[in-house]
């Protein structure tokens, strides 16, 4: 087994002399401005589907639409908490959060479909949430062990996100 840490002084004057870099340190072990560019097509996807949801929760008409309503409004704010989360990350590890909406729905893996029906609007939430899934989950296996806090942040938003999906084929199943 190696040795748990390298000289203590060399880690002391290394933490001084790179102290601009902020929490990026030589143990960093992703490719920075890779993860930076992942996370910024993430933050773009939330956005789009905190957008869709918001519009389909003042959409959603007809016989009991309120309670699928409330649901699509508790997601669009779960939704923009999660492009905080990444938008925050990515602003921690030097990258700047690009929100500009002329770049955002090009970089964005979800649709911003409004659907015409509340059914196709429970549609176009299930299959955005599969993209997430397959999206979050592929991000996650990519990044390995390579930055553990981006990871734990992308299991969280999976995890809420797997979540979704489930809501959402609950509806179309009832």
């Amino acid at each position: 087994m190696a040795e748990f840490l390298t000289d203590v002084h060399a880690l002391r004057d290394r933490a001084r002399s790179e102290m601009m870099d902020g929490p990026v340190t030589a143990a960093y072990g992703a490719d920075l401005p890779r993860v930076i560019e992942m996370l910024n097509t993430a933050l773009a996807t939330e956005i789009v589907c905190t957008l869709r949801y918001r519009q389909h929760h003042y959409m959603a008409k007809g016989l009991n639409s309120e309670p699928v309503a409330q649901e699509f409004l508790e997601h669009s704010n779960e939704e923009q908490g999660h492009a905080d989360l990444l938008a925050a990350r990515i602003a921690q590890l030097g990258g700047t959060p690009d929100m500009d909406p002329a770049r955002v729905v090009g970089r964005s893996h979800a649709e911003y479909v409004p659907a015409a029906d509340l059914k196709q609007m429970i549609q176009e939430n299930l299959v955005a949430e599969r993209i997430a899934v397959a999206t979050y989950t592929e991000m996650i296996t990519w990044l390995g062990d390579g930055d553990p806090t981006t990871k734990r942040i992308l299991e969280t938003v999976l995890a809420a996100e797997e979540e979704h999906a489930d809501d959402m084929l609950s509806f179309l199943e009832n």
